[in-house]
């Protein structure tokens, strides 16, 4: 439920074409929609902005078919995330139509992506060729969101020419995710040449020492560049969602 179709249920109501009964009936699934496995939030959109997305991992094919079937029983377009590609498959025979990007681990059932809501690019700047997941995943997320996303890979600092190179596009971001694994030194770089704010994102990637991205994290939150900060380890969604959200200031 959105704001324009909460506008167009009340002038309904108005003009007579929708009698008062069928008008609750509608709104009261505004807060939540109760299913076998879950309380479905088909609310979020209309307080966020943004609406409810189905984290893949855990849950079994007819749970998600079941929370798809609510969000899309109130017309809502439904995005799930983390879903490999056999369990996207067998949600996919129950629930025709959906689309599947196998880089990103995304789903999406809904039309192609809708009017652009931000107000400028976000940037996705990936460091490595390892670390094209969670910035695949950044990039599907921020771009279902109404976002124009711009991606920029295997510009890690190894070989900094690579990043230097592309300082226009850099500069032209309304928003930056930087996704780094190994040491994480790639926010603190791509911080000191832009007047933006950048979302670090840091991800598995490294040998023993990196410790499943730790050392990433630790370094990109003691970073000496006062326009960066942190979202969790391999969270390419999270970063899409906060960089939307200031997009759209």
């Amino acid at each position: 439920m959105t704001r324009d179709r909460i506008r167009e249920l009340l002038s309904a109501i108005q003009q007579g074409s929708v009698e008062i009964d069928a008008a609750v009936e509608q709104l009261s699934r505004l807060p939540f929609i109760e299913t076998e496995n879950a309380r479905v939030d088909s609310h979020r959109l209309l307080r966020q902005g943004i609406p409810e997305v189905v984290f893949g991992p855990g849950k079994s094919v007819s749970q998600i078919i079941e929370i798809v079937g609510a969000l899309s029983g109130v017309g809502q377009d439904v995005l799930i995330t983390r879903i490999e590609a056999d369990v996207a498959a067998d949600v996919q025979e129950g629930l025709p139509g959906g689309e599947y990007d196998a880089m990103a681990r995304l789903l999406w059932f809904g039309g192609e992506s809708g009017a652009e809501l931000g107000k400028g690019t976000i940037a996705v700047i990936c460091a490595g060729t390892a670390d094209l997941p969670v910035a695949a995943e950044a990039a599907g997320v921020a771009r279902r969101f109404g976002n124009r996303v711009e991606t920029l890979k295997d510009v890690g600092v190894a070989g900094i020419h690579r990043l230097l190179a592309s300082q226009d596009l850099l500069r032209s971001a309304r928003v930056l995710i930087v996704v780094a694994g190994m040491e994480g030194a790639l926010p603190s770089v791509v911080g000191g040449m832009v007047d933006k704010p950048v979302i670090a994102v840091p991800t598995s990637v490294g040998y023993g020492a990196a410790l499943g991205g730790l050392t990433a994290l630790f370094g990109m939150l003691t970073s000496c560049a006062s326009n960066v900060t942190v979202v969790n380890i391999d969270n390419g969604f999270g970063a899409a969602h906060a960089a939307t959200l200031i997009n759209r200031l």
